[in-house]
């Protein structure tokens, strides 16, 4: 039983038990109770998403134990009571183990702490698919309705991305705010965002997601302008019917991402210079990407001692990080940090960050990062390559890296190493497998092709210096003439070469 020390003070364990069993008999009596409460004059739950199931199923919202965020500490209990919000978790189980509802669940919950949450409680529904209207169906927000009251939590996060309708008409039953996944992820990110470029990636996908839901906003967002409506700015020239609230804020807010996507332009345009030089110079990249919180941040700095910021917090990293770093054999090549991923990652934050996102599908290597302690890695790793298909990095050649190895279940791991082949476990925190992962990158690295045989004046160290960076030497003596080296390069800096070849 899960306790609630400081969420509430009258209400017990039991009474929330008695108020979840105390539910409608049927799904029919759910949706015919209150025909306007669906905004579509009925609810199609019962025909729709619950036939089939166990009656014992749809007939209640299960409470998921261990959902409650943990408060110990007397000043942090003191801390959170002043600044937290204080949230209630609801999911709809539509497919899946019941193990893979509460997982899910688990996640939001992670999400909702790092948003800076104080999360009380959480609850799922097993229905075949959500409801139209309401997500959960009429009669459950009703159960709902009384939780919240029970809990007195004062937001509502639901596990997964709600239509302007339903969630008009949760807030409208449950009377407190209403969020769901998308736009908990996207308030992390504007916390988190700290480049100039971040910042505008994130607003372009905030405004992205609320221009479809402005009609959930307020009956007033469709007023006129027209009339006197000088003491609210207008003025002559501004009466008659002219615009809604709604559409001048919709205008307003294709302006502002229409600016936005022009400043992004820009920017993405320096990156793309960046990543011509690097390919100019022949210099191997490999891109770090994974689940968020798996690692990456600190396997850069285990493989490179880059130094970054390192955080136990879900999107810690936002923008991308590159370190240079060389090869046993004095190659040089870089590491690319990049945000992480999650389940169901609204498609606004994949279409704004897509041109940092493409410092992976430009990469010659990718490190797919995997947390091994994770109660379900192969849910991560799908959750990944789904994204990484989405934008065009399907065929980069992958390692996958099963990171926190120290504190992982051998027996947990042992699905993983079977089904992907050339995995490795390692530790950024310890360093173990490290310097195993490392000579498999370097193994993996595309090698220069072009075998040449060089005398290089001494005056001329800078192509020393150049083979030595981008190329592999095989031999190298100093004579009385000059540098004689036998070396494989690429062939751009062949080119460079030939006037220095020695002839047979």
């Amino acid at each position: 039983m899960t306790t609630h020390s400081n969420a509430y003070d009258e209400t017990t364990d039991a009474d929330l038990d008695l108020l979840q069993d105390d539910v409608l008999d049927d799904e029919e009596t759910d949706s015919s109770s209150d025909p306007e409460s669906s905004g579509y004059g009925r609810d199609y739950s019962a025909e729709e998403n619950t036939e089939g199931l166990e009656l014992e199923e749809r007939q209640a919202l299960r409470r998921v134990v261990g959902m409650s965020t943990e408060l110990t500490d007397i000043s942090e209990v003191e801390y959170r009571k002043l600044l937290l919000e204080r949230v209630l978790l609801v999911g709809v189980w539509t497919d899946g183990s019941a193990e893979d509802a509460e997982n899910s669940l688990a996640e939001l919950k992670l999400l909702a702490e790092t948003a800076g949450s104080e999360v009380l409680d959480g609850v799922i529904q097993r229905r075949k698919k959500p409801d139209a209207a309401t997500y959960i169906g009429s009669g459950k927000v009703a159960d709902l309705r009384n939780l919240v009251a029970a809990l007195g939590a004062d937001t509502v996060i639901a596990d997964g991305e709600l239509a302007p309708a339903q969630l008009r008409n949760l807030e409208d039953k449950l009377k407190v705010k209403v969020v769901d996944r998308t736009a908990l992820i996207l308030d992390i990110f504007a916390q988190h965002a700290k480049s100039k470029e971040g910042k505008a990636q994130v607003e372009l996908a905030q405004l992205q997601y609320m221009k479809q839901r402005l009609r959930g906003w307020g009956g007033n967002l469709s007023r006129q302008a027209g009339g006197r409506v000088g003491a609210a700015g207008g003025g002559i020239g501004g009466r008659g019917p002219g615009e809604t609230k709604i559409e001048t804020d919709r205008r307003r807010i294709n302006t502002k991402i229409a600016k936005l996507r022009r400043e992004l332009k820009d920017l993405k345009g320096t990156r793309a210079t960046m990543r011509q030089e690097r390919r100019r110079h022949a210099i191997p990249s490999v891109a770090i990407a994974g689940y968020t919180n798996a690692g990456k941040s600190s396997l850069l700095n285990s493989m490179t001692n880059a130094g970054v910021l390192v955080e136990n917090a879900l999107f810690a990293t936002l923008d991308p990080t590159t370190r240079r770093t060389t090869t046993a054999d004095g190659r040089v090549y870089t590491f690319t940090d990049t945000v992480g991923f999650v389940r169901h990652l609204p498609h606004d934050i994949v279409e704004a960050f897509r041109s940092t996102l493409e410092e992976v599908a430009d990469a010659d290597l990718l490190l797919h990062v995997v947390d091994g302690s994770h109660p379900d890695p192969i849910a991560q790793i799908n959750a990944v390559r789904e994204v990484l298909s989405e934008i065009g990095a399907a065929n980069v050649q992958e390692i996958i890296v099963i990171n926190k190895g120290d504190v992982a279940d051998p027996m947990a791991l042992a699905p993983i190493l079977h089904r992907e082949t050339g995995a490795i476990v390692v530790s950024a925190h310890t360093g173990d497998g490290i310097d195993k992962l490392r000579a498999l990158v370097e193994a993996a690295l595309p090698s220069p092709d072009v075998a040449v045989e060089l005398l290089l004046p001494y005056d001329r160290g800078d192509l020393v210096s150049r083979i030595h960076s981008e190329g592999a030497v095989d031999q190298l003596e100093h004579t009385g003439d000059g540098t004689r080296m036998t070396a494989r390069v690429h062939a751009d800096l062949a080119g460079d070469l030939a006037q220095y070849a020695v002839t047979a």
